[in-house]
């Protein structure tokens, strides 16, 4: 766990993903926009009408451009970390769609008489870490004086339209897999406290600067149906937005989850480390869900911090996927089926 005299953290009411205005209320923002993107240009595949992880625009050569940003407010203390994990997550949204990133353009507002400009350049430089990993150049950007500390990035990528995924498409009987633990909110929340154990940081950190570079290589695949990323709405709230995107209902099966640090993980959230965001990301979509108070449901609804992607997989094709999982170092956990819907309210049952 690295030291810093920075504590970023202080300066931010909100953690990462964590800070994402809940489901509920962006939904309402949206009805009231009356932005209509359907009818603008026939060429944009994915708009704002679809919830999807980024928007994808036909550029008639049977290609298409990504198009996505993302930022928060610092999830960890460190400068350097906190721009890595900002880039990480905000490039993930690229390879959910089954892209490859291209350039990237940096968004930073900065407490300039809070915070010195040095902290500011070594976010930048944990931002140049993540794309330097992803083969891409970190171009340019722009900057505002703000009261609180906020990273992301605004990133196009490019992807043919033939391996474009989306988070609609999954099929009932489809098998689910995760790639990366949850437990991130829950982790970060008890760093804020000073509950956490320095080990339990750097499990957590190192599973946030983790690039999704799978996606790029899974988008070539006809047996995946479907896939988007687990962030701030949590598993549950991601996976509700598949099911609804795709018209089918899902079974997690909650022994299978994988989570960082288990036993631990449980030991915090006894000790009330539950992230603001969980119980706004509940609120929103909880009417759709069948899962046990306590512990099963704050995890399953924990805001996840470039967090993992969420695919579903033709289930003749499991053995294959897993074996192409492996050879770029990759072993997603199987936690669930999509199955038939009965009715329209219930979409993801935890069991």
């Amino acid at each position: 766990m690295q030291h810093t005299p920075y504590q970023l953290t202080r300066y931010s009411h909100g953690a990462g993903c964590g800070c994402k205005i809940s489901p509920a209320i962006l939904s309402e923002i949206l009805n009231h926009s009356q932005l209509d993107t359907a009818n603008v240009d026939t060429a944009l595949l994915v708009g704002n009408a679809d919830r999807d992880d980024a928007a994808v625009y036909d550029l008639g050569d049977g290609s298409a451009v990504i198009s996505t940003t993302d930022f928060f407010m610092p999830i960890v203390d460190d400068p350097v970390d906190f721009g890595r994990i900002a880039a990480v997550n905000a490039l993930s949204d690229v390879y959910a769609m089954g892209g490859n990133p291209l350039v990237a353009i940096a968004i930073l507002g900065w407490p300039v008489n809070e915070l010195p400009a040095e902290a500011a350049g070594l976010v930048l430089r944990g931002a140049q870490l993540a794309c330097s990993d992803a083969g891409i150049p970190l171009a340019g950007g722009h900057s505002i004086d703000s009261p609180e500390p906020i990273f992301g990035l605004a990133v196009t990528g490019r992807v043919r339209l033939e391996h474009l995924k989306r988070n609609g498409g999954a099929r009932a009987g489809d098998v689910l897999y995760l790639t990366k633990p949850l437990g991130v909110g829950i982790l970060t929340t008890a760093q804020k406290k000073g509950q956490l154990d320095p080990a339990h940081f750097d499990q957590a950190r190192d599973t946030m600067i983790r690039l999704n570079r799978l996606g790029a290589v899974l988008g070539k695949e006809g047996y995946v149906h479907a896939m988007t990323d687990v962030t701030g709405f949590g598993l549950a709230g991601h996976l509700v937005e598949l099911c609804h995107a795709s018209g089918i209902c899902a079974r997690v099966h909650f022994d299978t989850l994988p989570v960082i640090a288990p036993a631990a993980l449980m030991d915090y959230h006894q000790q009330g480390c539950v992230p603001g965001g969980t119980q706004r990301n509940f609120a929103s979509y909880g009417h759709h869900l069948v899962v046990d108070e306590g512990y099963q449901r704050d995890l399953v609804c924990d805001p996840q911090t470039s967090g993992g992607l969420l695919i579903a997989v033709d289930p003749e094709s499991t053995a294959a996927f897993e074996a192409l999982c492996r050879t770029v170092g990759e072993t997603p956990a199987r936690i669930g089926l999509a199955e038939p819907c009965d009715g329209d309210k219930i979409l993801v049952c935890v069991d």
